[in-house]
Order: C-alpha cells, then structure tokens, then sequence
C-alpha cells in the first residue's frame, strides 16, 4: 500500500546509469570493460521493465559533457553503442519496443546514425512499450534548441510570444512525443541529476541507489518502486486535497 492507495507501476521511468567505470575499477578491469557490462545490464533492464508494466524507460546513454573524456574511451563508447543497436535490433522486435532518442543524435559517427535510424525505422509502429536513448543529450542544451525553435515559430507567425506556456513550449523539447518520467533512478551513490531531463523531472519522485549500474537487475528496479510507491506525489497540493480527491 501507498500513502495514497494501492501500489502502481510508474509510467515512465529514467536513468541515469552510473558507476560502470568504478565498478571496473574495483575488479581491476580497464573501464571500457566496465561500459560493456553496462550494455548487458540495459537488456537486463529493459526486459524487467516491460514484465512489470512500465511503458517507457529513458536511459542517459551519453551526455553533451562526455565527448570530453578520453578520445580511446569516447571511440569505445561509440563501438558498444553501434553493437547494442545491431544485436538489440532482433530482440526490440520480438517484444515490440519501440525505439526513440533524445538528444543532439547529427553529432554522432555516421555509422551509429544510420544503425540508429535502422532501428527507429524498424520499430516505430509499436505502441505499447518504448525505449528512449538520450545521446549527446544535455538538458539545457535542449532548452537552448527549444527556445531557438520557439522564437523561429513566432518569427513564422506560427506561434505568438505572449503564449508561451509551459505547454506551448514544452512541444519544443526533444521530448514532445513522450510523457514526463514519473520516476528518475541514479545508480552508483552519486545524488545528483548531472543536466539530465531538467524540465521533464520538475515532479518526478528520486531514488538513488549505491548499486553500480553493471550491478542493476530487475530486484534494484522493484525495489526502486517500492520506494516511489511510498511517496505521496501533491503537485503543490495538500495531503488532505490529495485525499479528498477531485471537486
């Protein structure tokens, strides 16, 4: 039971996947290592979320600020993304997940691009459950890219200034087509949202576990639940507002 009723599954659920280099690290095992343990824990993942009812799950794949790491560890990352995309392609389809991105996906290497492409064009028409990959993704990038959509659409005459609403202008941002998460996890102990889907997670409820990502199975998710269960989302309201219910 929650504070509100029953337990329910949260629509949408981000990640922030973290700790696959000091996971690495603790085994002695180069960082990259690390990273591709991190791709096995994304099927892992991905499928425990559809069994337990979740729609959408976003994973902060790669953010604008990494292109900063290493050149031998950037080219890696690369690698591992283009074979998740190629050996997912088969498994999203059998169990028809849908794949989108968020993110400034031009900047990426043309053959990531096209396997991307590959894979959207492959399962778009599926509906019931999606995988979202934010690549070279920074939220105030995205508001930046919104704002700069936004004042070409009043420029346009096809939208006027004095209606930028929260929802006008939220149709702007790289993640128009989804609903906002509901709840956001961060693996590895870290308690902080790094410029991931800054605007988008405004109400999201927030676990963070000490769990390294490579670690993260389908228990550390329930038991991510568990805990969002046990709180009471008001959007500004009071207990006894929530409890009575609408007027």
């Amino acid at each position: 039971m929650t504070p509100s009723g029953p337990a329910k599954v949260p629509q949408h659920v981000a990640i922030i996947m973290d700790g696959n280099g000091r996971w690495a690290k603790q085994r002695g095992l180069p960082r990259l290592e690390g990273h591709r343990r991190g791709v096995e824990t994304v099927r892992t993942v991905v499928d425990a979320a559809r069994e337990l009812g979740i729609r959408y799950i976003t994973l902060y794949a790669f953010s604008v600020e990494n292109w900063k790491r290493p050149t031998e560890e950037v080219s890696g990352l690369m690698g591992l993304l283009d074979y998740f995309l190629k050996r997912e392609l088969d498994n999203l389809i059998k169990n028809k997940v849908r794949l989108l991105t968020i993110g400034r996906t031009d900047a990426l290497p043309a053959n990531v691009r096209r396997e991307l492409d590959r894979v959207i064009d492959a399962t778009k028409d599926f509906k019931d459950w999606t995988l979202v990959l934010a690549l070279n993704y920074g939220s105030r990038t995205e508001v930046a890219d919104a704002a700069r959509a936004y004042a070409a659409a009043v420029q346009a005459g096809t939208e006027k200034l004095d209606d930028c609403s929260w929802e006008n202008f939220s149709r702007y941002l790289y993640t128009a087509a989804i609903p906002e998460p509901d709840l956001l996890i961060r693996t590895s102990g870290e308690q902080r949202v790094s410029n991931f889907m800054l605007m988008q997670c405004a109400y999201s409820e927030m676990v963070f576990t000490p769990v390294f990502w490579p670690d993260f199975g389908k228990a550390d998710l329930q038991s991510a639940i568990a805990e969002y269960n046990q709180r009471e989302r008001r959007y500004g309201l009071t207990t006894e507002q929530i409890k009575s219910g609408p007027r």
